[in-house]
């Protein structure tokens, strides 16, 4: 299991993955419009834009990208692993390899978190620093987290660095 760099050729891949991720997991935490709002956000021309400056990573299998991962500066902006991968240790694989990144420049790493990832980022010894919301279509409002984490060495972090290979440019 390799992390890599995404190029412009994944971004229908990637696009389609996060579409497929939200539309399968979301609804169970937001109405219609929230959903829909988080698949415009996520849309085919920001993964490019994101993908040309250089920060979206994945991990494929067959060939086929089925979890990805996006940081600008100390933000992590985008983490999904297809609903049928979950569980199963690719996303907090794909956060060290972010964290791992952004610790060569930052002390901290922060995020938005959406309700349904909340909980992993707080087993990954992420904070709550704000509660957000977001006036959607129709009335409907966003509801979010955001939260951060030191990222200065722990033992802990050491043996994971260890473990994981640094997302490089």
């Amino acid at each position: 299991m390799e992390y890599v760099k995404a190029t412009e050729k994944d971004s229908a891949q990637i696009a389609n993955l996060v579409k497929d991720t939200i539309q399968v997991i979301y609804p169970r935490y937001y109405p219609k419009e929230v959903v829909d709002f988080f698949c415009e956000l996520h849309r085919k021309e920001n993964i490019s834009s994101d993908i040309t400056s250089g920060f979206v990573g994945v991990l494929r299998h067959d060939n086929m990208v089925v979890r990805t991962g996006c940081y600008k500066e100390n933000h992590i902006t985008r983490v999904y692993v297809k609903a049928q991968c979950q569980g199963k240790g690719y996303g907090s694989y794909i956060m060290q390899c972010l964290e791992n990144q952004i610790r060569l420049q930052y002390d901290s790493v922060y995020l938005d978190a959406s309700l349904p990832a909340s909980c992993f980022y707080e087993k990954r010894g992420y904070q709550t620093v704000n509660h957000k919301q977001w006036n959607v279509e129709n009335g409907k409002i966003l509801v979010y987290e955001v939260m951060s984490k030191s990222l200065l060495n722990t033992s802990a972090d050491i043996d994971m660095m260890i473990k994981t290979e640094i997302y490089r440019n």
